[in-house]
């Protein structure tokens, strides 16, 4: 991918978290209330900022943004709005400092 493919990649996904409301995460019954979920998984936000996963939970977990939630034996990180915006930005000054 070239440097203007990573730029356009980057301003999409900065554009898409600070403007997108993300109703297609939202289950059946929230849409149809009007309510928007107020977090998101990893992997759902990975897809949608257009990171992959691995690369994702690193900058969380450097960030220290996320919280985790056990059940049982499986956990599960979740994001809110805001820190996806955050974890974005992050990622497209990583992009910018490898150049």
């Amino acid at each position: 991918m070239g440097r203007a493919s990573d730029t356009d990649i980057s301003k999409t996904a900065i554009a898409a978290v600070e403007e997108a409301p993300m109703l297609i995460f939202a289950p059946q019954e929230e849409v149809m209330n009007n309510q928007v979920p107020k977090y998101v998984t990893q992997a759902k936000a990975s897809f949608l900022l257009g990171i992959p996963e691995a690369e994702f939970r690193r900058i969380s977990k450097e960030s220290g943004l996320g919280r985790v939630e056990r059940v049982d034996n499986e956990e599960e990180t979740y994001f809110t709005y805001e820190e996806l915006q955050r974890i974005c930005m992050l990622a497209a000054h990583q992009v910018q400092a490898v150049r």
